[in-house]
């Protein structure tokens, strides 16, 4: 069992990121990162990026390229919690936005001259104090919805400026609790559980309101959007996900959930689900039975025994592309000139 001291220690370390980012001195930041990452991290990051080559690369090709589009960049964190998870790693996750004014392209994004947030959750893995994995979905759809280029079907939930915690304490650097900490767990997996009886048991089978706040809400990708309440998850996410990919199950194996007092983490890397797309097709995507698998990095908020707040990011990019659909390609036919 590692100690709560330690994953005090790992937290900080990324509070301390957090709040070089905010101020965002390139010279810094470079060093801090080089400080704290060990020295061949695993990197990886969401489509178009996927598994960085180096930390260079990472510095180089993606963070200083975001703030050169966005020179006046700052990283604002949401919640920071830190936890063991069931292959004993030592994690810290995050999740929050990269915001500035959006003055030059990026990944082929044309910029608006305005503000601009860009979600992301990021999850760091820790051995002897250094970072030795980083897994990280950046809301890129939620960047091409702001410049008006976003070429594929419109999202279903409310696309806005996802908000953090209700409770306004995902950035508490108090003590780890180990039994509130267990509790949120169970309550969280066995909620997971229950969703998998879907396939056999139908809608009352996963026991919703079992597991749900009746006030709770579900912040969905770009592409996807939030919801509120029980009906609105279901409206909005579950029940078309669940008739374009019926077969959906996770890769057990990949799964590593953690949790910190009310808060509960997982990462499935490099996924977390496998399905088919197939009955009444998803994203307005038509079914062809394409065989997928899918990222997501989650959040979610405990409250009195009941979920309250659920924070998700897909890799929707990843998705796309396994289904031969280059979003990239299709938003720069959309943005070209040709006359």
């Amino acid at each position: 069992m590692i100690s709560s001291c330690q994953h005090a220690t790992n937290k900080r370390v990324i509070h301390t990121l957090s709040k070089a980012m905010y101020d965002f001195n390139v010279k810094e930041v470079t060093q801090l990162i080089k400080h704290i990452f060990a020295d061949k991290p695993l990197l990886q990051m969401c489509y178009p990026f996927e598994t960085m080559e180096s930390l260079d690369s990472w510095l180089n090709d993606v963070l200083l390229t975001l703030h050169e589009a966005l020179p006046d960049i700052e990283r604002r964190d949401n919640i920071i919690i830190s936890g063991e998870a069931s292959d004993n790693g030592m994690w810290v996750g995050c999740n929050g936005n990269y915001t500035g004014t959006f003055t030059k392209p990026w990944l082929g994004i044309p910029p608006t001259g305005r503000s601009v947030s860009m979600r992301y959750t990021e999850f760091y893995r820790f051995v002897d104090d250094k970072i030795v994995e980083m897994q990280a979905i950046w809301d890129i759809p939620e960047l091409m919805m702001q410049a008006e280029v976003w070429p594929l079907s419109p999202s279903i939930g409310r696309e806005w400026q996802v908000p953090g915690p209700a409770t306004q304490d995902g950035l508490s650097l108090a003590d780890r609790c180990a039994s509130t900490s267990m509790n949120s767990l169970k309550i969280v997996s066995d909620m997971c559980t229950a969703l998998g009886n879907h396939a056999s048991g139908g809608v009352d089978a996963m026991r919703l309101e079992e597991f749900w706040h009746p006030k709770c809400s579900w912040y969905g990708p770009a592409g996807i959007g939030s919801t509120r309440t029980i009906a609105g998850f279901r409206h909005c996410h579950q029940i078309p996900f669940l008739n374009g990919l019926p077969d959906r199950g996770p890769i057990s194996e990949n799964h590593k959930f953690f949790a910190d007092n009310n808060y509960v983490a997982v990462t499935g890397w490099p996924a977390g689900m496998r399905m088919t797309v197939s009955d009444a097709g998803w994203l307005g995507i038509a079914p062809g039975r394409q065989k997928i698998t899918m990222r997501s990095l989650d959040f979610w908020r405990v409250q009195n025994g009941l979920i309250r707040e659920n924070w998700v990011l897909i890799d929707l990019l990843s998705v796309y592309a396994q289904l031969n659909v280059d979003v990239l390609a299709r938003m720069k036919e959309m943005t070209s000139k040709y006359i």
